[in-house]
């Protein structure tokens, strides 16, 4: 294997490891490879910067006005939709 894939595969890996799907064994190989390889620990760090702001910011709701408006869109397009 060229380095190219092996970093590829641990590019993948890392995801799991992110969403903690895992075993005990699959993390430490990953881990062990973050200790190594710069490139794939950014890629880590950035993956998991990126999934606590998605995180956050799904615990926000949105206006009761947003709200409205959406809903009356929605059953703007069943109606089109039903009667097209």
């Amino acid at each position: 294997m060229t380095g190219d894939q092996t970093c590829a595969e641990f590019l993948e890996r890392i995801v799991c490891l992110l969403d903690n799907e895992l075993d005990a064994s699959e993390k430490e190989i990953v881990r062990a490879h973050l200790d190594e390889c710069g490139p794939c620990l950014h890629s880590y760090d950035l993956q998991r910067t990126v999934k606590a702001l998605v995180a956050r910011s799904c615990i926000e709701h949105a206006p009761e006005s947003l709200r409205q408006r959406v809903r009356v869109q929605i059953q703007q397009i069943q109606v089109t939709y039903t009667e097209g």
